[in-house]
């Protein structure tokens, strides 16, 4: 208890009593009160410090530290090398700490440096090292181009015409635009239907071109022979009775055959198979002007209004090979998309598509070839060769005709 401030007299104040402490786990202990006072044994309680219990080592009243350093110096430094090492702190190790290792046989943790050199190395260095693109990519300056797989050649490596028989050409399409489609003609599309085609020369032709029953014909050119294209009649595709668009079909074809024959023919074989919408200058090859496409014989080429070196496709022809080239025209939503092919013998081995992407700096437009123009068979021929084109479905080779 506390005095009162109401107590005002000046005698001492009384001495306590003597009181033994008994200390149990009861709620409420018991004390005794004998005469005599005793101090408790161990140090006093303002000397107690939480956490720690002082106990006298003898039945003395004397005070005995614990053993060890005083509790304000219990100070053990971590394992491992100091915090301070360089000039910036390291992190105290732990689990998340890439600098903790735990693989001590001990089960103790224990300290080990990352690999590599030390935090406080030349950043640059690394930098440098994994920013080093000169050495991750190789020079190519000294392989050899990309190919080109969108432009044609600027020559063809077999046979060419002159620039200035190029440019008569041009002038000669400049002059005589395509002509609109025909009206529907029963009487050619059932020509067509059946392959009673004529093929015709131009004057000054000095070859030979001969029927030899309905759609079968043959044909030579002599040696030293100028450039011409063998024009037919009715066209092999008539818009206005085979346009998918039309007839609601899903496919309409127009194909032909040639064969190669061994005698009258020179090792390099000069002809070509081609189509074009009429009407084409009849002095120049298939495929070099506009509204026309053509295989070459002596490159193995295609040309698609093309009055260059054509693009790769397949193998020059050989003497003794039956060729055919096919023009399929397909419905295509509200449009008509087109593909031709190459046949050998009677089995297909090339097809591109009339609009695939193309160079849009060195490739012409295919204007005349999409499906809304009448197109013709246009047989090519120059230098010495001798052929049979046939244009009747049942002497062909191929049986993949569908109409």
């Amino acid at each position: 208890m506390c005095f009162g401030s109401s107590d005002n007299n000046n005698d001492p104040a009384p001495k306590p009593a003597q009181v033994q402490l008994s200390y149990n786990n009861t709620a409420n202990p018991t004390a005794s009160m004998p005469q005599d006072y005793a101090p408790p044994p161990g140090p006093p309680p303002s000397h107690q410090r939480q956490g720690h219990t002082y106990q006298s080592q003898s039945s003395s009243n004397d005070y005995t530290p614990p053993p060890g350093p005083p509790p304000s110096h219990n100070y053990a430094p971590p394992a491992g090398p100091p915090p301070q090492t360089s000039s910036q702190a390291s992190p105290l190790p732990s689990k998340n700490n890439p600098f903790f290792n735990n693989t001590s046989n001990s089960g103790d943790t224990e300290y080990a440096p990352p690999p590599g050199p030390p935090p406080n190395a030349s950043s640059q260095d690394q930098k440098q090292k994994q920013h080093d693109w000169q050495t991750a990519v190789p020079d190519t300056s000294l392989l050899p181009p990309p190919p080109n797989f969108f432009s044609g050649f600027d020559r063809s490596p077999a046979n060419n015409a002159t620039e200035e028989e190029c440019e008569a050409g041009e002038s000669w399409c400049a002059s005589y635009p395509l002509y609109t489609p025909m009206p529907l003609n029963p009487a050619a599309e059932a020509a067509a239907r059946e392959g009673n085609i004529a093929i015709y020369a131009p004057p000054f032709f000095r070859g030979t071109l001969t029927q030899l029953g309905p759609g079968f014909w043959q044909g030579t050119s002599p040696r030293g022979g100028s450039d011409a294209s063998l024009a037919t009649y009715p066209p092999v595709y008539h818009a206005a009775a085979h346009s998918p668009l039309v007839t609601g079909r899903a496919r309409k074809t127009a194909y032909y055959e040639i064969r190669i024959l061994e005698r009258g023919s020179r090792k390099e074989v000069s002809l070509a198979l081609g189509f074009a919408a009429p009407p084409y200058p009849a002095f120049r090859l298939p495929g070099w002007h506009r509204g026309s496409l053509g295989v070459h014989g002596d490159d193995g080429h295609r040309y698609v209004n093309d009055r260059w070196g054509g693009k790769t496709f397949t193998s020059p022809f050989k003497r003794g090979e039956t060729l055919g080239l096919g023009m399929d025209f397909l419905r295509r939503g509200n449009g008509i998309g087109v593909e031709i092919f190459l046949t050998r013998n009677g089995v297909e081995v090339g097809r591109w598509d009339l609009h695939e992407e193309t160079d849009q700096q060195q490739d012409l437009p295919v204007t005349g070839l999409e499906g809304y123009h009448d197109v013709c068979a246009s047989v090519g021929v120059f230098d010495e060769v001798a052929f049979e084109v046939v244009f009747a479905p049942g002497r062909w080779l191929w049986r993949g005709y569908q109409g």
